[in-house]
């Protein structure tokens, strides 16, 4: 108990760190709203880069998911990408996940403290993102070369022609699959969401190469995931004290505005976009994470690090997360406006 008491001691907050939250609450939205995830791998680490806990960072992250998530999903619902039933079989299998993955990260932080929950967290994060991340960029990259429709994954079709008793079909996303292949999709993001709160980039690929929906109805639906165990999850954390109410605040207000601005911008970009946008922004937040490393190694006594290596390497990894939030910005808003620009044109012509 003690050592959940000490993770819970809140950050300082001062009028530099509420805009950076601010910004990167508006960031994490304008992602969230783009590629369906709930933002975590932008918003959580970009806590944790001003001293926040991994184990607040993560509660409070969660925290101001749900209401965000709403908002997200009734957007996209109104462009006709949520499957509102995936969405529910999906988060009540995340449901499952998220109470698993909030025992895990109590006991880390029983064990070892919040060194060890800062560590385990970012290990989390580095090697989620460089695998998924590296795979997703792989897809998308391939998928704009070749300047095709976006195409079903091969594993999505051998398992969509699995009779396994219980069939369902889902019209919205177009495909009838067993539920037993949506019961780790499900799982995997629910319990990642809770214990390092990203969800979202485990959900929206395991959606479209697993289960075999596209990209757009994959990262809407998600929307619908993140708005269930993210309320379920904060209840939880609430009831332990790890949730920073001011934290929650202002990442929420930034995250209103850019979920809103982001779903409009999948209405105007090619499916591939999303991919590639979610594939930039985890590679590069892992590089961030992975430069922050040093430091919990040091405080856990693992590796002897002198303090000012380890001031460079914070200033390493910060830089890195503005980076990733600088160009998932550009990325979307450019892409938009590319978009936008050559319908305008096209306009003109006919």
């Amino acid at each position: 108990m003690d050592m959940l008491q000490d993770a819970a001691r809140f950050i300082q907050l001062d009028p530099s760190g509420v805009t950076f939250l601010f910004i990167v609450g508006f960031i994490g939205g304008l992602v969230s709203g783009f590629i369906g995830s709930g933002g975590a791998f932008v918003l959580t680490p970009g806590m944790m880069s001003l001293g926040v806990s991994g184990a607040v960072a993560v509660a409070s992250n969660m925290c101001h998911k749900f209401p965000k998530a709403l908002v997200g999903s009734i957007k996209r619902y109104k462009y006709g990408h949520v499957d509102i039933k995936l969405g529910l079989y999906l988060a009540v299998f995340a449901g499952i996940g998220v109470q698993i993955g909030i025992k895990i990260q109590k006991m880390i932080l029983a064990a070892w403290g919040p060194a060890g929950s800062d560590l385990y967290v970012s290990l989390s994060f580095v090697a989620v993102l460089v695998v998924v991340g590296g795979y997703v960029m792989y897809d998308a990259l391939r998928s704009a070369k070749s300047n095709k429709e976006e195409q079903i994954s091969g594993l999505a079709k051998t398992l969509q022609g699995i009779n396994l008793w219980p069939m369902i079909t889902f019209k919205r996303a177009g495909i009838r699959i067993s539920m037993w292949f949506l019961l780790p999709v499900g799982f995997a993001t629910g319990m990642l969401a809770a214990t390092i709160a990203v969800g979202g980039f485990v959900g929206v690929p395991g959606m479209i190469y697993v289960l075999g929906a596209s990209s757009l109805i994959a990262s809407a639906t998600e929307l619908v995931i993140a708005f269930v165990m993210g309320l379920a999850g904060s209840v939880n954390w609430a009831l332990s004290g790890m949730v920073d109410i001011r934290l929650t605040l202002i990442i929420l207000a930034g995250s209103l505005l850019g979920v809103q601005l982001g779903a409009i911008g999948t209405t105007y970009v090619k499916e591939h976009m999303i991919k590639i946008v979610m594939g930039t922004i985890m590679l590069v937040v892992a590089v961030s994470r992975a430069c922050a490393m040093p430091k919990y190694f040091a405080k856990l006594g693992l590796a002897e690090i002198s303090p000012t290596m380890i001031n460079v390497l914070d200033k390493i990894s910060f830089s890195f997360m503005v980076l990733a939030l600088g160009v998932g910005a550009v990325i979307i808003l450019g892409s938009m406006f590319k978009a936008r620009r050559a319908m305008q044109l096209q306009g003109q012509e006919v």
